[in-house]
């Protein structure tokens, strides 16, 4: 007959061993994070449906190449595709007929580099990158940006095509300023990526707004603003109304959430709802879009209105994603 004393052992015995198998789960958390990112190698993300740049950004990466020869790489493909108005060549112009280019880029060392206000040179993102790898500088603004690069050997070509032009033209006749949502507003393309050895980099380049005043500068080339990375903890990118990008500070906002301990998309909603609870925000008449990803190989993203998409390459290929947004029923 078994005794109370022998009952009590074995209880004992037995919670002993269920806490020491509790005791034993425990590091398979920072495993199961560390096979996230894995998971999710070579990693590209960009703003909207921009399979062609996503694509050669991931080419670089599969072939072993750097986050950032990656970034760079996939931006230029949208710089040299005219048929993309609100990018390099074929870029909308100014209301005075210029096209005008800015770009950014950002390493994972915290190194960058831009360019403002450039005229006549179709790649300033490998232009903002020269200035970031062979100047004491990080920004360099018009003719002077424009000297620099012919004579890092860009070609200097006119940027205005005919469809622009026409447009441009067409536009003039009412000289009317008012940005559509999701047309006008889209003027960028964002990109970040992850390597292989989990580095992460981060690229925008665009024409800017369409028919703004001459000598406007957005958030693109700006950085914290349109891009800001930190590789201890992620990266975030913007596009849509620059202005209030800026104002906000946006991609370091969304950064450092992370940091401190937001996940991405968490992160990208606090940045939007940043812009749409100022006094007197006129958010219904503007878009503003953010994505973002962690070291972790998570992505957010957010939007102030609908119909803002985002692009990703991973390990199962490409993919458009619509992203979520605030404006929905909200008065």
């Amino acid at each position: 007959m078994i005794n109370k004393a022998t009952l009590f052992s074995v209880g004992l015995l037995a919670t002993v061993l269920i806490t020491g198998c509790k005791t034993e789960k425990k590091p398979e958390e920072p495993v199961k994070v560390q096979t996230v990112t894995t998971v999710n190698k070579p990693l590209v993300i960009a703003t909207w449906n921009t399979p062609d740049a996503v694509n050669a950004a991931a080419k670089v990466l599969q072939n072993g190449g750097t986050a950032l020869d990656a970034v760079e790489q996939g931006c230029r493909v949208e710089e040299a595709n005219p048929k993309n108005q609100t990018v390099g060549i074929g870029g909308l112009p100014d209301r005075d007929g210029f096209v005008t280019l800015d770009a950014c880029i950002m390493n994972e060392k915290g190194d960058y580099g831009a360019v403002v206000g450039v005229e006549n040179i179709k790649h300033v993102i490998s232009v903002a990158r020269k200035v970031m790898e062979d100047t004491p500088h990080v920004l360099l603004s018009g003719k002077g940006a424009e000297q620099f690069a012919v004579s890092k050997g860009f070609k200097k070509e006119d940027l205005l095509t005919e469809e622009s032009k026409k447009a441009w033209e067409e536009w003039k006749v009412k000289s009317e300023y008012k940005p559509i949502i999701n047309i006008e507003n889209h003027d960028t393309i964002g990109m970040l990526a992850m390597d292989a050895d989990g580095n992460l980099s981060g690229a925008c380049t665009t024409s800017g707004l369409a028919y703004k005043l001459r000598g406007r500068i957005g958030d693109s080339p700006i950085i914290g603003s349109g891009l800001f990375i930190d590789n201890e903890v992620g990266g975030a990118v913007a596009t849509g109304l620059g202005e209030e990008v800026l104002k906000t500070v946006g991609s370091f906002l969304i950064v450092e959430l992370m940091r401190q301990g937001m996940s991405p998309q968490q992160a990208c909603e606090e940045a939007i709802k940043r812009i749409v609870t100022k006094p007197n925000s006129d958010f219904k008449n503007f878009q503003v879009c953010y994505i973002a990803m962690n070291k972790k190989g998570e992505i957010g993203s957010y939007a102030i209105h609908e119909w803002f998409s985002y692009s990703k390459f991973d390990n199962k290929g490409y993919k458009n994603i619509k992203s979520d947004f605030y404006l929905k029923d909200k008065s």
